[in-house]
């Protein structure tokens, strides 16, 4: 299927595996399909490589000019970046913002088994990308039995070439993910393989009843979480099995006010004082997810100062209302200011006092339900709903 590259055991599939297995992602039931599907055969020639978080990309790598670096870091355990601004940027040079990519392997697999499939289930994919994950369910599952959705032609393109190369073609569609794929339901499970902060409803009414939906939700503010779903009548409903950083669904990408274009941001204008709350906890996964889930227009930047030193800053999506905090190194107290109609600060503050009151949750404890009026996310049963602060 591709040509035999040098030292497979040890930086090749053999050894991705071996980390995989002992990370626990890799079941039994996928090894299969993992060795019959390189990972090689559906990554291009050029690519970035990523860090575990998938928060930061490398420089580019080229497989015709540092072959050896190239398929060390395929066969590593990081996401691989393979388009920049939706195909906008062809230098070599990193671009704006990464649109498309080869996900880390771990979480391909983490989420393959979280989607519990069986022989015969029906899979609608949504987000191609190179193509590596639905080699991975047609290999399982056979052609017939999957379709999967990209909106960017040039990528479908590419990974329809490879589908063709490798002889795995499941039926590749090119169109707006966020609208599923009708003419093929229903669908035994779906799985997406970009972040959403609203499952459409569509990939809902396109699955059949105690089918099974996993898809990355997360809010604007901070992190993501993995749902599995099980739709049931009137929607669906399930928890989130692990923490995620996925590129955003198209038509759902966040687009935030420039903070100078907030009232008196450019000049620091407010209301000060101090607070014991921590801007480093904000970037604490849990924290932010929480905090996201209970103000879900609020965003955030940070400045950079000097020796670890930087300002935190919460906005909301009105363009209104604003608030900074100060970190410094070994503080206890934090200078803050907060300015407009809301004091986003304190609004913060009571959030991290619910999640204290809670035991502290992570993101097991959470769940989520989708229904034709919306998402509601839950703490521990679907009758415990997270509050969530309305201006």
């Amino acid at each position: 299927m591709t040509e035999v590259e040098p030292n497979t055991d040890e930086a090749g599939p053999g050894g991705l595996a071996s980390v995989l297995l002992e990370k626990g992602a890799l079941s039994s039931d996928w090894l299969p399909a993992y060795k019959a599907v390189p990972r090689d055969a559906f990554v291009p020639d050029r690519l970035w490589p990523g860090t575990p978080g998938g928060n930061r990309q490398g420089e580019v790598i080229d497989r015709n000019t540092d072959p050896a670096q190239w398929w060390a870091k395929v066969y590593s355990d990081v996401p691989l970046t393979t388009q920049w601004d939706d195909g906008a940027h062809t230098g070599s040079g990193k671009g704006r913002t990464p649109t498309s990519s080869n996900s880390m392997p771990k979480m391909v697999f983490a989420m393959l088994d979280a989607l519990s499939v069986e022989r015969g289930d029906r899979v609608l994919e949504i987000g191609t990308g190179t193509g590596w994950n639905a080699a991975l369910l047609t290999y399982r599952l056979g052609q017939d039995n999957v379709v999967t959705i990209e909106v960017d032609p040039a990528v479908a393109e590419e990974a329809q070439r490879r589908f063709a190369a490798t002889g795995l073609t499941p039926l590749s569609v090119v169109g707006d993910g966020a609208r599923g794929y009708p003419d093929g339901a229903p669908y035994d499970r779906v799985i997406t393989t970009c972040g959403v902060s609203r499952v459409p409803y569509a990939w809902v009414e396109q699955t059949r009843t105690g089918g099974v939906i996993v898809a990355p939700w997360g809010p604007p503010y901070g992190g993501q979480a993995v749902a599995r779903l099980t739709v049931g009548e009137g929607g669906a409903s399930g928890p989130f099995v692990m923490s995620s950083a996925f590129m955003r669904l198209r038509d759902q990408r966040d687009r935030f006010p420039a903070t100078d274009a907030f009232p008196g941001a450019a000049e620091g204008l407010g209301v000060r004082r101090t607070s014991p709350l921590s801007p480093d906890e904000m970037g604490d996964w849990h924290h932010m997810f929480t905090l996201g889930v209970q103000v879900p227009d609020l965003f955030c930047r940070v400045e950079w100062g000097e020796r670890g030193a930087y300002r935190l800053w919460l906005l909301e999506m009105s363009g209104r209302s604003w608030a900074t905090a100060d970190y410094e190194h070994g503080r206890t107290e934090y200078e803050v200011v907060e300015s407009g109609p809301r004091r986003l600060w304190a609004e913060a503050e009571a959030v991290m006092e619910w999640w204290r009151e809670q035991g502290e949750p992570r993101f097991e404890r959470y769940g989520l339900t989708v229904t034709p009026r919306g998402h509601r996310v839950w703490l521990d049963t679907p009758d415990n709903s997270v509050p969530v602060r309305v201006p």
